[in-house]
C-alpha cells in the first residue's frame, strides 16, 4: 500500500480518474436536482443525499464485482446480425426512460397551470423520487465504473475516485438544485439536456457512440447564452427598480 501511495503515476490516475467521474456525473446531478425540485423545499436536500449516497453504494458495488461488470458486455443474443449485450440492454432502457421523463417533466412545466387548475396534478413522494435517482443511478453508475475499470489498474484507485467525485458532487448538488429551483428557464435548459443523453444513451446501446464532449459543448454553449440572458434580465429589473424609486421621491 506504501509503495502504491508513494508512486507518482497513481496519484496522476487519481487525478485523471477523479476529473472524468465527475465530468461524467454532470448529467447525474442535473437530473438529481430536476427530481428534488418537485418535492417539498423541506424533503430537497435529504433526497439529494440520498440519491447521491444510492449512487456511491452502486458505483462501489460495481467496482468490486468488476468480472460480472465485464460479461456485460459480453453479447447475450442477436438480432439481424446484431449483437446486443447486457451493457446495451440497460442503455436502451435508461435511455428511454430519460426520454419519456424529460418529455414528461417539459409538459408538465408548460402546461402544469392547466392542470393543476383542473385538480389534476399528482403528488409526488419521496420514495417515488429516490426509487426513480436509484434506477438512472444504475444506467450513469455502468458508464462511470467501466471508464474507471479501463483507465486503472488499481481497484483502490478507483474507489478513491469515485469516493472523491461523488464527494463533489454531493457539494455542488445543493446550489445547482436551488439555482435550477429558481430559475424557469435553466430547468427547461437542463430538461433538454437530460433529453440529449437519453438519445445519446440510447445510440451508445445501439452501437453509435456520440462522444459526450459534444453534448457537453452543446449544454455549456446554451448554459453560456441563458447566463447572459439572466444577467440582462438582473440590469432591467435593477433599473425598474431605480426608475420607481426616482419616481417615488
Amino acid at each position: 500500500m506504501l509503495d502504491l501511495l508513494s508512486d507518482p503515476q497513481t496519484w496522476a490516475s487519481l487525478l485523471t480518474l477523479t476529473a472524468l467521474e465527475i465530468v461524467l456525473g454532470i448529467d447525474n446531478i442535473i437530473f438529481i436536482s430536476i427530481m428534488a425540485s418537485k418535492l417539498p423545499a423541506h424533503q430537497q436536500h435529504r433526497a439529494r443525499r440520498v440519491g447521491l449516497g444510492m449512487a456511491l453504494i452502486t458505483r462501489l458495488a460495481l467496482l468490486a464485482s468488476i468480472a460480472w461488470v465485464a460479461t456485460l458486455t459480453e453479447p447475450l443474443f442477436s438480432v439481424a446480425g446484431w449483437e446486443i449485450s447486457g451493457r446495451d440492454l440497460i442503455l436502451l432502457v435508461g435511455g428511454l426512460f430519460l426520454l419519456a421523463k424529460g418529455t414528461r417533466e417539459i409538459h408538465e412545466s408548460v402546461e402544469g397551470d392547466k392542470e393543476e387548475g383542473h385538480g389534476s396534478a399528482k403528488a409526488v413522494s419521496f420514495t417515488s423520487v429516490v426509487v426513480q435517482i436509484m434506477f438512472l443511478d444504475i444506467v450513469f453508475s455502468l458508464d462511470s465504473v467501466i471508464t474507471a475499470v479501463g483507465m486503472a489498474q488499481h481497484l483502490e484507485i478507483m474507489m478513491a475516485a469515485v469516493i472523491i467525485a461523488v464527494g463533489v458532487m454531493l457539494f455542488a448538488s445543493g446550489p445547482v438544485g436551488d439555482f435550477v429551483s429558481r430559475h424557469p428557464t435553466v430547468k427547461m435548459l437542463a430538461l433538454s439536456f437530460l433529453l440529449l443523453v437519453g438519445v445519446a444513451l440510447i445510440a451508445d446501446g445501439l452501437g453509435f457512440h456520440i462522444p459526450k464532449g459534444y453534448l457537453y459543448f452543446a449544454i455549456a454553449f446554451s448554459a453560456g447564452v441563458e447566463a447572459l440572458n439572466l444577467i440582462a434580465a438582473g440590469r432591467k429589473k435593477k433599473a425598474a427598480q431605480q426608475q420607481r424609486s426616482a419616481a417615488a421621491q
